[in-house]
């Protein structure tokens, strides 16, 4: 087997994503199948997708939750391909020959990894769910001529391929449990090992809209993901390439760290009502972030 396409699935429908890989693999007549693994979601997305164990190769349904860092890893036992697919369970795939284009680029170079990129849509949504569609096309959805300059940094989980005895031999960080900066981590460790980066224009549309509440969530959770990490890395070597770590770091170096957490103690209610409106600039959410950080490394 050539391919595995590895879905991770977490409280989504995936009938969709699942038939149109599945409609590619039988019309170019690809040497691919397709794994599924259901990380602890609720009983009615369970029922939902429960009818493609007939489709799929195989659909392994988790009893507890393990994270998006350990579900990755999880694959290689499944998998008998030599190169792994992953793609994001909210992905929509847009290109007619989105496989192929992967096939080609395989049998061409025989790479080690390959990011294909990612899309939203290109209409601004309602107020309600601007924060994320703001971040995604500013900072997530760049060209491959952007990536290729800062091809570690630039790199994202949601649609990228992966030769089967490098992820075996550069895992992702199973101590991230939560959301945030597994990707990051993940590259930097691959960058660490000579493992070069490939990247592509194969994208996959991102078809779930969240809304400001539930991204500032997240936001918030990536930032106690960070302080995780920061507290782990003694000497700041995977950190130093995010920026919110390197913000905090100069911070915690000049002595700034008790000015900006009086300063933030002070604008939060503020900077919160203002992100939950959609409309807010992301040096605006950049600020949540770094005070979010801050406090959470204060508690430990």
């Amino acid at each position: 087997m050539k391919l595995s396409v590895c879905i991770p699935v977490y409280n989504f429908d995936v009938n969709e994503l699942v038939n149109d890989v599945q409609n590619q693999i039988n019309l170019d007549q690809l040497d691919a199948e397709i794994i599924l693994i259901d990380d602890a979601s609720k009983e009615k997305f369970i029922d939902l997708n429960k009818d493609l164990q007939t489709k799929v190769s195989q659909f392994i349904f988790l009893d507890r939750n393990i994270g998006r860092s350990k579900i990755r890893n999880l694959f290689l036992k499944y998998s008998q391909s030599e190169y792994l697919l992953f793609l994001d369970c909210d992905g929509k795939i847009i290109k007619e020959n989105f496989l192929q284009n992967y096939f080609d680029f395989i049998e061409k170079k025989n790479p080690e990894v390959i990011f294909g990129g990612r899309k939203v849509s290109a209409t601004k949504p309602s107020d309600e769910y601007g924060l994320r569609w703001k971040f995604a096309t500013e900072r997530e959805n760049l060209p491959v001529s952007q990536r290729l300059k800062e091809p570690y940094l630039d790199f994202q989980t949601n649609n990228f391929v992966v030769k089967k005895s490098i992820l075996e031999r550069v895992p992702f960080n199973e101590g991230i449990t939560q959301y945030g900066y597994e990707d990051l981590v993940f590259s930097k460790d691959l960058q660490d090992h000579h493992i070069k980066i490939d990247h592509i224009d194969n994208p996959i549309f991102n078809n779930d809209v969240e809304t400001n509440l539930v991204f500032l969530d997240k936001a918030d959770q990536s930032a106690k993901s960070l302080a995780h990490l920061i507290q782990k890395d003694k000497n700041f070597e995977r950190v130093t390439q995010i920026k919110l770590a390197k913000a905090y770091l100069m911070m915690k170096r000049t002595g700034f760290i008790l000015i900006y957490k009086a300063f933030y103690k002070l604008l939060k209610p503020s900077v919160t009502r203002k992100l939950l409106k959609g409309n807010a600039s992301l040096k605006v959410l950049d600020f949540y972030k770094l005070g979010q950080l801050i406090g959470y490394m204060n508690k430990h």
